[in-house]
């Protein structure tokens, strides 16, 4: 072992030992398809690096220490060993192995457990424990091999991947998105062109999205508001046929160069994000993350996500800080000329006054000795361990062991994909004994009960987590929804979601907070109508495609996930306003919510829908969304009107809009 500074000494081999010893401990190394790793061919290295970098990595092969140590000293953060141009080769031929078992349709999506990592690595220079930059390899690599045009690459590590935006800055077939700690250029590789005004260059202008942190303790409120209101709009806008992330997990909990509060589950979140692009096609790579419980627990969770598993609820308050609700309407100003979802958005820059003030207190702050820096940070190691060892306990469920089901009905039976799972309709005698505490003049029509048996059915096996979801086809899907409503509300469910999407009658609302209803429409609904609990959204979808990305990301999903469901119901109604693409985008992105537990309702006359519902639920094959469009400035002003009104009730959608939550 050779160490010529104590920098170097937290980037370990346990760190992917122990990320493998606990995937082997929740069972998920058994449920993947195995890639073999290979070494990176140096035709491979040289899609990116220069032949003098390639030659100066090979020779440190046969080099003494004092010789390595000089090597060494040329480069920012970074230090040979004898072994490392094989340990790199290694790191880039396994990414490249995941990226042909994507590409070519052997798996859906998978992940690189990789050391060393790679997106500080330059052209022609190691950086920050990073010789090859194993990530922009593989997007050469894809548009070389595959002949792909549109690569997005989401770099969640803490720090900056610099390597990566200078290789692809002027390239606008490589979408590079990297949100990390900056503090105002204070924070490591502390460079100005790290700031949210580096879009790119030439024609690559607007491809580069930099979110900086200008503190830290971010946490999972921060990541989600800058998916909703930076990332997903543009990955949805760019349409990639490829998603790579640098996977980095200091920017999770207890990571000592991160230092964010940020925990495992969001991570989960954000995989589920991911996995909605590209047609499902995703390679995860691991990049930093040094707390090695915090790193475990995390690669954990992204794999259980990539597998298919329900996602997690988040925890946590969902409120974004003043610093990120900053950071993000900077980059949504800065990229504004360059993206046709921003064009009708109020978009101004702000000053980062909420972090200034922080940084001149630091500035004339004694710093503490490296000794009881060390202690400190060695207590809170073991403080965070323990935090984890309950958090994961508190957070983890037994996955249903179906994940959706329907009724035997022959109506609906020829419409659905394979893995759907039928069961039985309710017996009307104990469909009546439900359902007459609540709306007794139901239980006297026979079609009625006939129907409501087929949703109670589905609906018990939800709430009893024997299913994940389900979907019931209903003649009044209306009626249905409001019954399973009351239902969960009664078997003791604290927050049901419930979208109705078509013309209904909407049912009367309990404003205590047990039920949260937006109403998606085609008719135009008095604002003043609309409460905290109660929210209608007027919408037509465009003819052209699916235009709906807008008001599912800037507006519904942050206000469903400031509610946090622990049940999401959909009804669908006659003369839906939404076509078969935008309704799979809400099933997709709400399946986040609420540990997947969904019920789909949908009217028997919109037979056609079930089959790209179930798709959504069952989560096997991803959706189409159908063809991109950007709002109109009427749809975009309606949005803004909505996130107006409610974002002091519902935070998560102050990160646009005024910031009147603020003050």
């Amino acid at each position: 072992l050779l160490i010529f500074s104590p920098i170097c000494d937290i980037e370990v081999p346990e760190r992917l030992s122990s990320s493998y010893e606990q995937l082997k401990c929740y069972h998920l190394v058994e449920r993947c398809v195995h890639v073999p790793a290979r070494e990176g061919s140096e035709e491979e290295i040289l899609l990116v690096h220069s032949s003098e970098h390639l030659e100066v990595a090979k020779s440190t092969q046969t080099m003494n220490e004092e010789e390595l140590k000089r090597v060494s000293e040329n480069y920012d953060a970074f230090f040979f060993h004898p072994n490392t141009y094989h340990c790199a080769q290694l790191a880039v031929g396994a990414t490249l192995q995941l990226v042909d078992a994507v590409m070519s349709g052997k798996v859906l999506n998978g992940m690189a457990l990789v050391r060393p990592p790679g997106h500080h690595s330059q052209r022609n220079a190691a950086n920050g424990f990073c010789l090859f930059n194993n990530v922009a390899i593989a997007a050469e690599y894809a548009k070389l091999k595959y002949g792909l045009q549109r690569i997005l690459i989401v770099d969640w590590d803490v720090h900056h991947g610099q390597g990566t935006q200078y290789i692809f800055e002027e390239d606008p077939r490589v979408l590079y998105f990297s949100w990390h700690r900056y503090e105002h250029q204070e924070f490591w590789p502390s460079l100005k062109e790290s700031d949210y005004d580096a879009v790119g260059l030439g024609k690559g202008k607007g491809f580069n999205i930099n979110l900086p942190w200008n503190k830290v303790g971010m946490g999972n409120s921060d990541y989600l508001a800058a998916f909703f209101h930076v990332l997903l709009p543009m990955a949805f806008e760019f349409d990639p046929e490829l998603v790579i992330v640098s996977s980095g997990y200091d920017s999770g909990i207890g990571d000592p160069e991160g230092q964010m509060n940020a925990t495992p589950e969001v991570f989960a979140h954000l995989t589920h994000f991911l996995m909605q692009l590209a047609n499902g096609k995703l390679c995860v790579i691991l990049e930093g993350g040094y707390h090695l419980k915090s790193l475990a627990e995390s690669v954990c969770m992204t794999v259980k996500t990539l597998l298919g598993d329900p996602v997690p609820q988040i925890t946590g308050e969902m409120a974004p800080c003043l610093s990120a609700v900053e950071s993000i309407q900077n980059v949504r100003a800065a990229h504004k000329p360059y993206w046709k979802w921003l064009t009708y958005e109020d978009t101004s820059f702000l000053q980062s006054l909420s972090t200034k003030s922080h940084l001149l207190k630091k500035a004339n702050s004694n710093p503490s000795t490296e000794h009881e820096s060390k202690m400190t940070n060695n207590n809170e190691t073991v403080k965070v361990e323990r935090f984890l060892e309950l958090h994961m306990k508190n957070i983890l469920f037994p996955v249903p062991p179906i994940k959706t089901a329907t009724t035997d009905s022959r109506d609906s039976a020829h419409f659905l994909p394979v893995p759907v799972h039928l069961v039985k309709e309710m017996d009307k005698t104990k469909v009546k004994a439900l359902v007459s505490a609540f709306y007794a003049d139901l239980v006297k029509d026979d079609k009625m009960l006939l129907s409501l048996g087929s949703t109670l059915a589905i609906l018990d096996k939800i709430l009893k987590k024997e299913i994940c979801n389900g979907i019931a086809v209903s003649p009044t899907s209306a009626v249905s929804a409001a019954v399973a409503l009351r239902h969960s509300i009664r078997f003791g469910f604290q927050r049901v979601l419930c979208v109705f999407v078509g013309d209904m009658q909407i049912i009367p609302n309990m404003e205590d907070g047990k039920m949260l209803i937006i109403h998606i429409c085609e008719k135009e609904q008095p604002v003043k109508t609309n409460s905290k609990y109660s929210i209608s959204l007027n919408w037509k979808e465009d003819a052209e495609g699916n235009d709906f990305y807008s008001a599912v990301l800037g507006f519904i999903l942050p206000v469903a996930y400031s509610y946090q469901p622990n049940l999401t119901i959909i009804a669908i109604g006659p003369n839906r306003s939404l076509g078969i693409s935008g309704i799979s985008l809400l099933f997709a992105l709400l399946r986040g919510l609420a540990e997947s537990r969904i019920f789909a309702v949908i009217k028997d006359t919109e037979t056609n829908l079930i089959q790209s519902v179930a798709k959504a639920l069952v989560g096997a094959s991803p959706s189409s969304f159908g063809i991109y469009v950007p709002p109109a400035q009427e749809k975009v002003n309606k949005i803004k009107t909505l996130r107006d009104q409610f974002q002091q009730e519902w935070k998560m959608l102050q990160c646009s809009g005024k910031l009147s939550g603020f003050i």
